[in-house]
C-alpha cells in the first residue's frame, strides 16, 4: 500500500447515526412536548407533508430532530492496513436503549483511540445532521462534548469535519442527494441502506429488531468509506477487507 495513502486516511473516522422518535407514539410524548411539536409541525412546508397530521408527522419525522428524537445506534469505522499491507476498513456499531451510555462510549472512543488534534470525522450530511445531533443529545444527557466535535471559537479550516454530501455539491448549495443514490451511481453494494423514520421507529419500538438497526448502521459506514475513496479517485476496498463487528 502506498504510504502516502495510509498517511492521508489514518486519522479519518466515519460515523453514522440511527435515530428514533423520543417516544413510541405522539400520545406517549410529554404533554408540553406535544404542544411544542404541534407548533413545529405547523411550520413544515405543506408540499413536504401533504395531509399528514402532527401525530403522523411525529412518527415519520421526529427522529430527525434532536429535540424530539434520540440516538439508538452509533456506527464508527476507520481505515487501517491488514496483514497483507492492503487498505482495509474496520467498523463497529454501539447500540442499545441507554442513549447516555451510547454517547459516553462514543466519546470514550474519540478521546482514547484517536488524537483530537488530527482526527477527521466524516459523515454524509454530517454538518447539518450527525455532528449537531450528537452535540445536542450529549448536552441533553449531561455528557461533555469531546474536542473532536467542538466548533465554537474555531476558524473554518480548524474544524476537521468532512461531509460527503458537501463534497458532492462542489459548491452547489441547492443540491441534496442521499447516500443511497450515490451508492447506486458509484455501484457500491448497499443492501439494508434504504429506510425512513417510520421504519426505524418500528424496528426499535415495535419489533425490537436490533439486528436490523445494527446492519443499517454498519452498511452506512461501509458505503460511506467506499464513497470517500470514490470521490477522491482512490481504489475501492475489496469486500474481503471490510470487517463489520458488533
Amino acid at each position: 500500500m502506498d504510504p502516502s495513502l495510509l498517511k492521508r486516511v489514518k486519522n479519518l473516522l466515519f460515523i453514522s447515526l440511527e435515530t428514533v422518535a423520543a417516544a413510541p407514539s405522539y400520545e406517549q410524548l410529554d404533554g408540553n412536548l406535544q404542544r411544542l411539536w404541534d407548533k413545529k409541525a405547523g411550520n413544515f412546508p405543506p408540499e413536504e407533508i401533504g395531509k399528514l397530521s402532527p401525530r403522523q408527522l411525529f412518527t415519520a419525522r421526529a427522529n430527525l430532530y434532536a429535540e424530539f428524537g434520540k440516538i439508538v445506534s452509533i456506527g464508527a469505522g476507520y481505515f487501517l492496513p491488514n496483514e497483507a499491507g492492503e487498505l482495509s476498513l474496520r467498523a463497529k456499531a454501539f447500540i442499545g436503549e441507554d442513549e447516555k451510555w451510547l454517547l459516553e462510549e462514543f466519546k470514550n472512543l474519540l478521546e482514547t483511540k484517536f488524537d483530537a488534534r488530527s482526527l477527521v470525522l466524516c459523515a454524509h450530511n454530517g454538518k447539518e445532521f450527525h455532528y449537531p445531533y450528537l452535540c445536542r443529545r450529549m448536552l441533553i444527557n449531561g455528557v461533555n462534548i469531546p474536542k473532536a466535535l467542538q466548533i465554537v471559537g474555531k476558524k473554518p479550516w480548524e474544524i476537521l469535519h468532512l461531509d460527503t454530501m458537501e463534497l458532492w455539491r462542489f459548491g452547489d448549495r441547492r443540491t441534496s442527494i442521499s447516500l443511497e443514490l450515490l451508492a447506486a451511481l458509484f455501484q457500491i453494494p448497499s443492501d439494508n441502506l434504504a429506510t425512513d423514520g417510520t421504519a426505524v421507529n418500528q424496528a426499535y419500538y415495535v419489533h425490537k429488531d436490533w439486528n436490523r438497526i445494527r446492519q443499517h448502521s454498519l452498511t452506512e459506514i461501509s458505503v460511506l468509506a467506499q464513497l470517500y475513496l470514490k470521490i477522491n479517485n482512490l481504489p475501492p476496498l475489496a469486500e474481503a477487507n471490510i470487517t463489520l463487528t458488533e
